[in-house]
């Protein structure tokens, strides 16, 4: 039991993606603070750790694990997957999340202050998530591909935007932990997209958009995070020798 107390949160998620539920659930934060152990997570939220391992172990006896074992992909393809799924998502949501968020705060912003807050950390989160994903598909998953190609020159490598990955990687991972800040904000003020007393559909609507935006961002994240990441720095490191 100790062992698992002192596993990353991100690593338990690589290990059993299904593990992402138990701890969304918790409210622990698996991809942005995916570095951090367990038994440390759960004492920041206030949750019982041995309650969490216990469910993570009834977990591993019924066998349910991730139906994508995504820890044993190929880089070029998890990227290839990153790109089609996720970046794909985040770009068609961000235009349908807006309107609704901004329309809830032009109706009901007087009686429920916290929608125009949230209206607005949305817009600054997308813009920044539109950039950073463009950033990534220009910069950093080109230049992973070309570590994978073992024919690759260290003068490629030199002359392909930046000497190392490490750079581009620290810079990517900086902006998921300020995402990851934004979303928590937002959850909170929507007291965990609980809806007020009488909330017309575009308000329901609106917070279940949301809900699901911030799943899908927790997963995405983990994927780069805590898998993408650090086998690229790994393979550069193996190249380098």
């Amino acid at each position: 039991m100790s062992e698992i107390k002192e596993k990353a949160v991100g690593e338990i998620v690589r290990e059993n993606f299904k593990a992402a539920d138990i701890l969304s659930e918790h409210g622990i934060d698996f991809c942005c603070g995916g570095k951090i152990s367990l038994a440390t997570a759960c004492e920041e939220k206030g949750t019982d750790v041995n309650k969490v391992i216990l469910e993570l172990a009834k977990l591993e006896e019924s066998g349910a694990t991730g139906s994508l074992d995504f820890d044993n992909w190929d880089l070029g393809f998890l990227i290839d997957f990153i790109i089609n799924t996720h970046h794909k998502y985040v770009s068609s949501a961000i235009p349908q999340i807006i309107p609704l968020a901004q329309k809830v705060a032009e109706v009901h912003g007087e009686i429920h202050p916290e929608v125009i807050q949230i209206r607005d950390l949305f817009e600054g989160l997308a813009d920044e998530l539109l950039s950073h994903m463009q950033k990534e598909e220009q910069i950093l998953f080109p230049f992973i591909k070309k570590l994978l190609d073992s024919n690759t020159s260290q003068d490629e490598i030199d002359n392909f935007h930046c000497a190392t990955v490490q750079g581009p990687i620290s810079a990517m991972e900086a902006e998921h932990d300020s995402a990851g800040i934004v979303l928590k904000e937002i959850s909170m003020l929507s007291l965990g997209y609980t809806l007020p007393e009488g909330a017309c559909n575009t308000f329901r609507v609106l917070y279940g958009k949301l809900n699901e935006f911030e799943n899908d961002l927790h997963r995405h994240i983990h994927l780069e995070n805590n898998i993408l990441f650090p086998k690229s720095l790994k393979l550069e490191l193996e190249l380098s020798v």
